[in-house]
């Protein structure tokens, strides 16, 4: 190893070992004098008493390790103490999980039997080590909130699937997630916990009660006179439920709230954690301790700017200590109890991490003075201990907590050396980094003193989420509620700082791992992050159906924010270097990324379909558009037989290069991924696929050349792969001729910008519709609270039982609305804030943009991965029902622009035939279904070009045959609803006593009809002669499928609700009944619209089709209404039993549709004289002298008006 100060090499033999005299005479080393002063004073007796100068021994570097040996001997504590410590308890003195044995069930434990996941119903395991005697403690740590039951049992306690810890004689448990202490019989206990949460676990075998705590608070005795005796002993011991997670600390590592009186199960290294507290004493010395040569003396050094400064007696002074310290730092109990806690003493002080440099100057002793293999194992123990400290602190109002082991986060990360390691070989791999970005949310508003820093109280009324504005039947806002909101947001405010304060050292965290300045001894860490970051994509795209490998969705949701801050800081800042280059606020990803090969997007679908498949059908667009040349060796045919054998062996040879981990089965099989837990030992698990990558030309290519690609893995891609160089263009390689020549930004950049948008895909957008739910809590509390405080009002005085239960309700309801309207703003805060939104939108417009653009290409649309256009639209969708009423969509800049080019793309590709995927066809569907509902979305739509419009609608009324036409259907309804017979309402007339189970969908939103889309859908069938019969052939046709479809499953409904048993009928097979009744009244509508619109299509004599199609639609009219208008017929009977999930099935809806369409004939026929219904037997008008028609009784005659 080389001294950066000196200039001097020093082996690690050398310093340690050498007793040669000329060693003292090394350049620089002071005088001897001076010397023996020094290391005295440094290396300070127990007492920290120094003798007199006469009396003690002189020192010299060849003395020096005998008397540190000397020093480090005192006080040691003896095996006999150690012994006697260990009294009253049996087993490995090592104390982890039993995997082997002590089991029931199949659960998952990690490689170091600390940590487990339930894999089946109710799962049990125990400790290999039991107490029979004494006072003891283990700590639990609660990475999931679901059924768990924590304690104690003993080595007969039998467990099943069914019953686990606490179900038998001799076992104890506390079940936080219910609230309740389990021994046989269960009682009310404790309290809820959280995931984050710790659990003390405490038995005292003196007196005979086990106790637990919860985050260092005593929960009480839970169990007393427990059975002890002879063959009575007790293990640690857990159930839980499938997907759960905890991790043990039985005393590996120190516990987070020790007991007085307790012991942990597992001793701590007593002798070793002697050692390492003096060998740091000695450290501080040597940092509080200078040397002034010049004057030859010793003298007092601010340790706040220590630097080693290249003296060799220093030097050689500290490389005798580590030569001890280093060891002892590879120990996961000396790295948190000693290193992490002065480490953080340092940062104590207060001001910028930048403030406090002596913490990079002892990691550079690290690097200089420790074996490699020691340095990263204390690293990797360090950000271990970092990350699990960080996760499981309390709230406190301020989270100081949490912000104390961020800032020494960061502080260890500008270590560039150190940060390089950690993020190639911990962060991602052994960790999950994006713990560190995730904020959890108190379940526990007391706890985390919210009541101190939201005194007041108040939440919103009922808002209606499609607008985010008051509905008009809530009166307005009186002075007294004025002014609760106001103190309410006051305290809101003062949250949203504290909170800022963290997502600031949170993204302070992403900068230091996307800079890409720091190429020194290597690649740069952006570069680094870019792989790690794109393997952890896959991992949870490929992984989406495993809960157990996947990281969970809510820490997604603040990784997501955070990475799009440090993204945006990183892309201006390239801005303002290159103004030619575009700003963050006009971000997106260029085409070229989807199909040159440069960026992985492993298994995930195209909008054209299978890479593969794209690759050869589109290789000759590739090679004319984009100068790409697909290898040929990628062109073939690749089979599914092929494709398992790949990931077979992929498979295997990443499970043979990591430790397997124990499974609670016999350790038979191997943990298939990572638990919730931040600190499981990870391998990696990349698989490599068959993605195309370039192979980058080393000169600038002619406008003729082809590039000719080959597959490269994501280990293989360097720097000049992302960003080019030379005429390489990097990640931009194969622009297309549309795309514009214009600097975007640096390409790594758009890598990142590509993953967030995967990101958001993958789970953010589930998890910002899950906490909506916290929002909908309230609102059901405030109606709750409301009526009774109307019924306190309205209760008779004689009646005080009835106003006692009432107040009692209304005393819960306020308390519980207390609660959730603190827990509401500290979710507001970190999820739903006004910043947050922005973000969204932002990302909502990346993609936009990148559709815009990869639309340009043509046929090259196709290799874009489908997630754009989901992330598009889901975005969207959180805007307008997640952040309502909190923040409005409409106060965002460029909203209206923003809403017109979304309602282009929904309008061109729902359509499009580059488009294969049925889900993706279907979602863009239903999006613009959605889109039509609501008028402002509607108004978007009719901003568009006029023909985008025309093209929308001709598409809409292409044949419904041979493609999903309920939801095309469904968009022609909304156009005409508020325009039809009797079809201005928003919820069915027999409905409007009953309560919507949401008021915010679609279905149920006010009329909203187009005249506009009208008008070109007019257009169309007027002047497409083959158009309009194709149409409407269709919608008949479905039309008599529908109805038929419909009345053969009411008659079985009547016949089951006949019979003399009870037979209920299946709640699908109803939904099924409604849902093609549904169909047939839309069906109707849509023949509504189109008789009203183009009349002549059914009465121009001229048009061939015509008589065909009015036959066809009076056959229909005449079966729907000889079906419904019947009295007591079948319909008449299965309206009258109004049964659950039969309410839209009623009379109104079917005949007004009916009568709409026959009015709209009779006013709009050009036949002189009477019209005649067609299938009328007489076939002559009473006016004409025949008799009135009976055979039907839907024949009726009227004189034209």
């Amino acid at each position: 190893m080389t001294s950066r100060g000196a200039g001097t090499a020093f082996s690690r033999k050398n310093y340690r070992l050498s007793t040669e005299p000329e060693k003292s005479k090394v350049t620089g080393i002071v005088n001897s004098r001076l010397l023996n002063d020094y290391l005295h004073r440094v290396f300070t007796s127990a007492d920290g008493n120094q003798p007199a100068a006469a009396y003690r021994k002189h020192l010299t570097f060849q003395n020096l390790q005998e008397h540190l040996d000397r020093l480090l001997a005192e006080e040691n504590g003896s095996e006999e103490s150690r012994d006697q410590e260990a009294e009253g308890r049996l087993g490995p003195s090592t104390v982890v999980l039993d995997h082997t044995s002590g089991f029931e069930g199949l659960l998952l434990v990690d490689d170091d039997l600390l940590e487990v996941i339930g894999h089946s119903n109710f799962g049990s395991i125990r400790a290999t080590t039991c107490v029979y005697k004494g006072k003891w403690i283990y700590e639990v740590l609660i990475s999931s909130q679901g059924l768990m039951q924590i304690g104690w049992c003993t080595l007969n306690c039998r467990f099943n699937q069914e019953e686990g810890v606490g179900d038998t004689p001799d076992s104890y448990a506390y079940d936080g997630n219910r609230v309740r202490k389990w021994n046989v019989t269960t009682t009310n206990y404790g309290k809820s916990w959280a995931a984050g949460d710790i659990v003390s676990c405490l038995i005292d075998l003196d007196e005979g009660t086990i106790a637990f705590c919860l985050n260092g608070i005593s929960l009480g005795t839970a169990f007393d006179n427990i059975t002890r005796g002879a063959g009575m002993a007790y293990f640690p011991a857990i159930s839980l439920s499938f997907k759960e997670s905890v991790a043990f600390n039985f005393g590996s590592r120190p516990l987070r709230y020790p007991v007085e009186g307790y012991r942990p199960l597992q001793d701590p290294p007593v002798a070793d954690l002697v050692k390492a507290r003096k060998l740091l004493g000695y450290l501080k010395n040597v940092i509080h301790v200078g040397i002034d040569v010049t004057e030859g003396k010793l003298v007092e050094k601010d340790t706040s700017m220590w630097q080693l400064q290249g003296e060799p007696t220093v030097l050689i002074t500290l490389a005798h200590i580590f030569n001890y310290f280093s060891p002892l730092m590879c120990k996961v109990y000396l790295v948190e109890d000693v290193l992490m806690t002065f480490l953080l003493s340092i940062l104590e002080r207060g001001g910028a991490v930048e403030a406090h440099p002596l913490i990079q100057q002892l990691l550079d002793l690290m690097w200089l003075l420790m074996e490699e293999y020691e340095v990263h194992e204390c690293l990797k123990q360090l950000l271990m201990s970092l990350l699990r400290a960080y996760r499981f602190s309390p709230i406190i109002p301020d989270l100081g907590l949490q912000i104390h082991y961020l800032r020494l986060t960061i502080a260890v990360l500008k270590h560039e050396k150190s940060r390089k390691y950690l993020l190639s070989n911990v962060l991602f791999d052994v960790l999950r980094s994006v713990v560190f970005f995730y904020i959890k949310s108190p379940l526990r508003v007391e706890e985390a003193g919210l009541q101190e820093l939201i005194p007041t109280t108040w939440w919103p009324n009922r808002f209606t989420k499609e607008q985010g504005k008051e509905s008009k039947d809530v009166k307005e806002e009186s002075a007294e509620e004025r002014l609760r909101r106001r103190a309410y947001e006051r305290g809101c405010q003062r949250l949203k700082k504290r909170i800022e304060v963290v997502e600031g050292l949170q993204v302070q965290i992403l900068k230091l791992l996307l800079n890409n300045k720091d190429r020194g001894g290597g690649e740069a860490s952006r570069y680094i992050f870019l792989n790690k970051f794109r393997k952890f994509l896959q991992e949870n795209a490929s992984n989406r159906g495993n809960l157990t490998v996947l990281c969970p969705p809510e820490y997604m949701v603040c990784f997501l924010h955070r990475l799009i801050a440090a993204l945006r800081f990183f892309w201006d800042g390239h801005k303002a270097k290159t103004p030619a280059a575009l700003s963050s606020e006009e971000a997106y990803v260029p085409p070229q990324l989807f199909y040159n090969g440069k960026v992985d997007y492993f298994d995930l679908q195209r909008l054209g379909g299978l890479l593969s498949h794209l690759k050869k059908t589109l290789k000759d667009d590739l090679a004319a558009k984009a100068n790409v040349l697909i290898d040929p060796a990628e062109l073939q045919a690749v089979t599914m037989d092929d494709l398992d054998e790949d990931e077979e062996s992929a498979t295997s040879a990443a499970q043979s290069q990591r430790p397997s981990a124990a499974l609670a089965i016999g350790g038979a099989l191997a943990r298939p991924g990572w638990l919730s837990s931040p600190t499981l030992g990870r391998a990696n698990r990349f698989l490599s696929t068959a993605a195309v990558s370039l192979m980058n030309p080393r000169r600038p290519l002619g406008s003729l050349e082809k590039i000719k690609v080959r597959t490269l893995s994501v280990e293989q891609r360097t720097e000049e792969d992302i960003e080019g160089s030379h005429g390489n263009e990097g990640l931009l390689l194969g622009r297309p001729p549309e795309e514009p020549d214009q600097p975007i930004t640096e390409n790594s950049l758009l890598e990142v910008l590509d993953g967030i948008v995967m990101m958001y895909n993958l789970s953010v957008h589930q998890q910002l519709g899950k906490m909506v739910g916290v929002s909908d809590d309230v609102n059901e509390y405030a109606m709750a609270l409301k009526d009774t405080e109307e019924k306190i009002s309205r209760c008779p005085k004689r009646r005080r039982d009835i106003h006692e239960e009432l107040l009692k309700s209304q005393k819960v309801f306020s308390e519980k609305l207390n609660h959730l309207s603190r827990r509401l703003a500290w979710i507001n805060v970190t999820i739903y804030s006004k910043e947050k939104m922005q973000d969204i939108y932002w990302l909502l417009r990346v993609c936009i943009r990148t559709i815009e653009h990869g639309d340009r290409t043509g046929s090259l649309f196709a290799f874009m991965p489908e997630f754009y256009l989901s992330v598009a639209m889901n975005s969207y969708s959180a805007l307008k029902n997640y952040f309502s009423p909190v923040n409005s969509m409409e106060e965002l800049p460029g909203y209206e622009e923003t809403l017109m080019r979304l309602a282009a793309i929904l309008a061109k590709h729902f359509a499009d035939s580059r488009i294969v995927g049925t889900d993706i066809r279907d979602s863009l569907m239903q999006a613009l279904a959605s889109y039509v509902c609501y008028p402002h979305s509607l108004r978007a739509v009719e901003r568009i070009s006029e023909e985008q419009r025309i093209s929308m609608m001709k598409n809409l009324l292409a044949p419904y045959e041979q493609r999903p036409w309920a939801q095309t259907n469904w968009i022609l309804v909304r156009l005409w609803r508020g325009c039809g017979f009797g079809y201005r309402y928003t919820r069915l007339p027999h409905l409007l006593k009953t309560k919507p189970e949401d008021a915010s969908l679609p279905s149920l939103q006010k009329p909203c009809p187009s005249t506009l889309l009208q008008r070109h859908m007019a257009d169309l069938l007027r002047s497409d002669r083959d158009l309009a019969p194709s149409f409407l052939n269709s919608v008949l046709n479905q039309l008599n499928w529908a109805f038929s479809e419909f009345i053969g499953m009411i008659q079985e409904i009547q016949q089951a609700a006949e019979r003399l048993e009870r037979n209920f009928v299946d709640s699908r097979q109803l939904k099924v009944c409604a849902t093609c009744f549904d169909l047939s009244v839309s069906l109707l509508r849509v023949l509504e619209m189109t008789v009203t619109l183009a009349p002549e299509i059914f009465l121009d004599w001229n048009r061939p089709s015509s008589e065909l199609l009015l036959r066809r639609l009076a056959q229909l009219l005449n079966q729907v209404l000889n079906r419904v208008t019947a009295e007591r017929n079948l319909f008449d009977r299965v309206v009258s039993l109004r049964l659950p999930g039969l309410d839209s099935v009623d009379h109104y809806p079917i005949l007004v549709a009916v009568t709409g369409i026959l009015v709209r004939l009779l006013v709009d026929t050009d036949v002189q004289g009477c019209f005649v219904w067609p299938l009328c037997p007489i076939g002559y008008c009473g006016r004409c002298g025949s008799s009135v028609c009976t055979a039907h009784p839907a024949c009726f005659h009227v004189w034209r008006t």
